[in-house]
């Protein structure tokens, strides 16, 4: 950009893109789903539901005029006992479609937002034998970041008389932005002391210890996946088995443009997974085929520290800045911290006693975050819930539920008390001791994957104004004069005050450096040149 005066060219304003982002809006709705299923005719009655799982499948967002649509399902599992049938446990399987409207900001209605779901509570009730009711909490969270790209001058060009000078700024560039999908694959052949399968009951699967490493232009991931299975077995004497193993994934995921400098945010998420018998070799149903898609959401980071115009004068004429605040998110620290947690779990004395512990699962709620300074105290629980095989005969299999609170304190160095924060908890690993048949111990290592950003409003300058010097100002003024220094002087706004410059006090003064100090004495000498 040029600015012109008396027909010369005074200044070019050389501007730059840089590249921003912010947090545009967030919102949160909870919802309730519920409704009741009937018996199918193939099963038998339920006398007493053992233990649910469900999990949300979103199938369609769509933003428009300020509001956004969700569509998607709850599917459910319920497990359940039956006295009218010789293997007595049985199972119940459906979905509850919904579809909710969530109130935006009007100036993020067209913007694509991020949609993430945690399932509160789930609860499965007898209405009778032949009938269940099922109902759970569901909350929704929705997100829409901004990312743009601001102008901004980084340096001018002109006659020497033209002064300016810069500043860095620190900025976190979001250089890759972008979802893809993950396919882990495998195979399982039981063990030869387990009975061929010939129904599948109850199953449960999960990612553990998932490792991420940046490399030129892809990443590294790794991890496991336990699973569970229970079903029905083939084996007269044994009508009811179990099997738990873990599968190990890795693999590498090109990136273009991504370097093990920067910063990852790759998060993951279960799409979709299946678990599927098959026969072996031999004709029986031994092979449990499992195919898991992952969805990453990847965000890579880099950070930067661009040199923009802070301020612009002449002491030959009167060159105003325009400044305009711009505003964007700065990375403040991403960590991991790993924290042990361990309780006892009783019993209730209406359930009958632990013979064997089947399986058992911890999902982690996040009840508070509390900012105190520069940390974070996380507040929680750890939903838990065991399956077992009972010492009593007429209740074979049994659930038990259980509540491991939680006080976590997340060192986050730099935070300010207008931060954005976000605390993804998960389990790495969880043991279930059995003591007697009346207790069990938990163990737990508990990651929170933290990630703070700074609100920064910096002013910019996106243009400039020029006019002619007053004359009587300066006519006032006078030509020489002594100037002490007082507290927060620059030598720059001295020079820019007196119609000077920087170069020209220093020589004066016979200064190696331009560091003044409160109390210091200088002789400025008045610069008037109207012509340029």
């Amino acid at each position: 950009m040029y600015v012109q005066i008396q027909g010369g060219i005074l200044v070019e304003l050389i501007k730059k893109n840089i590249h921003m982002n912010k947090l545009k809006c967030k919102s949160t709705l909870q919802l309730t789903l519920d409704d009741d299923f009937n018996v199918p005719d193939i099963k038998p009655d339920i006398d007493k539901i053992i233990t649910q799982q469900g999990e949300l499948r979103i199938s369609e967002v769509n933003a428009m005029n300020g509001k956004l649509s969700v569509r998607g399902e709850l599917g459910f599992n319920v497990l359940y006992f039956s006295e009218e049938d010789q293997r007595q446990i049985h199972n119940i399987s459906g979905e509850i479609p919904f579809d909710e409207v969530i109130n935006m900001e009007l100036t993020c209605a067209d913007d694509d937002p991020v949609v993430k779901w945690d399932l509160e509570d789930l609860y499965a009730g007898l209405i009778n034998s032949r009938k269940l009711s099922v109902r759970s909490v569901v909350s929704l969270d929705v997100s829409v970041e901004e990312l743009y790209d601001e102008e901004t001058g980084v340096m001018v060009e002109g006659p020497e008389d033209v002064q300016y000078k810069s500043k860095k700024i620190e900025i976190t560039d979001i250089s890759i932005d972008k979802k893809d999908t993950f396919r882990i694959k495998d195979e399982i052949l039981l063990p030869t002391n387990k009975g061929n399968v010939d129904s599948v009951l109850f199953t449960d699967l999960r990612m553990n210890n998932v490792e991420i490493r940046l490399l030129e232009d892809k990443f590294t991931i790794k991890g496991e996946v336990p699973i569970f299975i229970l079903y029905g077995s083939e084996n007269e004497e044994s009508p009811i088995e179990y099997y738990e193993t873990e599968i190990p994934f890795g693999g590498t995921i090109e990136c273009n443009g991504c370097n093990e400098d920067m910063v990852e945010d790759i998060t993951f998420s279960i799409l979709s997974k299946s678990i599927e018998i098959r026969p072996d070799s031999d004709g029986e149903e031994r092979v449990i085929d499992v195919e898991v898609i992952l969805e990453m959401s990847i965000k890579v980071y880099e950070l930067q520290e661009p040199e923009i115009l802070c301020d612009i004068y002449s002491p030959c004429k009167e060159i105003t800045p325009i400044y305009r605040n711009a505003t964007y998110e700065n990375l403040v620290v991403k960590n991991n911290s790993k924290y042990r947690i361990s309780d006892r779990i009783q019993v209730p004395d209406k359930q009958p006693n632990i013979l064997q512990i089947c399986h058992s699962n911890g999902v982690i709620r996040i009840d508070d975050i509390i900012p105190n300074g520069t940390d974070l105290q996380v507040e929680g629980v750890i939903d838990m819930n065991i399956l077992y095989i009972s010492e009593e005969d007429s209740m074979p299999i049994s659930s038990l539920n259980g509540a491991i609170p939680f006080t976590q304190v997340v060192e986050v160095k730099g935070m300010k008390a207008d931060s954005n924060y976000e605390v993804r908890p998960s389990i790495d690993q969880l043991s279930i001791m059995m003591l007697d048949g009346k207790e069990i111990e938990v163990k737990a290592v508990m990651n929170l994957n933290t990630i703070v950003f700074d609100k920064i409003t910096e002013p910019i300058i996106t243009d400039v104004e020029v006019a002619d010097l007053d004359l009587e100002k300066l006519q006032s003024m006078p030509g020489i004069i002594g100037y002490v220094v007082k507290k927060d002087d620059s030598l720059w706004d001295i020079a820019k005050r007196y119609y000077t410059t920087v170069e020209t006090i220093m020589d004066i003064n016979d200064m190696e450096d331009d560091n003044i100090n409160e109390g210091d004495k200088l002789i400025i000498m008045k610069r008037v040149d109207v012509t340029i």
